[in-house]
């Protein structure tokens, strides 16, 4: 070896693949760090996109939709298959649900 350094690599982490739980903790850890606070909308985003909400049930148009959940922003796409009044969600032809304050954008396609 000539007195060089020579690296394992990527050998010398697996002890840490043997430790119960170690992957997932991180898989969680990163998780947490990486949520973020729900923007604040003003009033006349939220009545363009009570417009937008409104035209594409009049049209039955397919939308997509931006929302903030768990920390994260997400996106979905798809007709609206139900808006909830009393439980103030939205329910969209995918069965997904996500509630009509978590939305950031509506763009009607």
């Amino acid at each position: 070896m000539n007195g060089a350094y020579a690296d394992r690599g990527i050998i010398k982490w697996n002890a840490f693949d043997a430790l119960a739980g170690y992957s997932s903790m991180l898989e969680e850890m990163r998780y947490r760090l990486g949520k973020k606070e729900k923007p604040q909308l003003s009033d006349d985003v939220y009545e363009e996109m009570n417009r937008q909400l409104q035209q594409a049930l009049a049209d039955d148009a397919e939308i997509e939709v931006k929302y903030h959940h768990d920390g994260y922003v997400r996106f979905t796409y798809g007709k609206i298959r139900k808006v909830d009044f009393t439980a103030k969600e939205i329910v969209m032809s995918t069965w997904e649900r996500f509630k009509a304050e978590d939305i950031l954008e509506i763009i009607v396609q």
